[in-house]
């Protein structure tokens, strides 16, 4: 089992050849910034109060999530306890998500991200946290 910090780290998209954005995106998501909200203040607060985000934002653990008083459409990847993606959708502002029965994390993009990442369901996501936001084990 695994506890998260709030802190930096980088997402990648695992594919069947490797690490990659996967056939025909165009483009990599190695190396793609990535926010993550492991405290009970950081995943309240998401992305409320933005603009835009460069990169994305983990929000762990969570199964859920709305867009009440956000400012720009976001794409949601619900993932499970191995990083694989269940679903992904974009939502606007104002918005309410379902559940996910089996997510355990859910990462956040601007709308579009993570079509251009090559992020679908079935694929698996690799996230790293830097030193200071690095997984524990419990």
């Amino acid at each position: 089992m695994r506890t998260w910090r709030d802190g930096d780290g980088t997402l990648t998209v695992a594919t069947e050849s490797g690490t990659g954005a996967g056939p025909g995106s165009g483009t990599e998501a190695r190396g793609v910034p990535l926010r993550i909200a492991a405290s009970y203040r950081a995943r309240t607060r998401g992305l409320l109060g933005r603009d835009g985000i460069e990169g994305a934002l983990m929000i762990t653990p969570c199964g859920s999530v709305h867009t009440f008083r956000m400012r720009f459409p976001i794409d949601v990847a619900y993932l499970d306890r191995k990083f694989t993606v269940l679903a992904v959708t974009t939502m606007k502002p104002g918005r309410l998500g379902l559940p996910r029965l089996r997510a355990r994390h859910v990462v956040e993009a601007e709308a579009g991200a993570m079509e251009r990442w090559g992020v679908r369901p079935g694929v698996r996501l690799e996230l790293k946290a830097s030193p200071a936001g690095a997984p524990e084990s419990l």
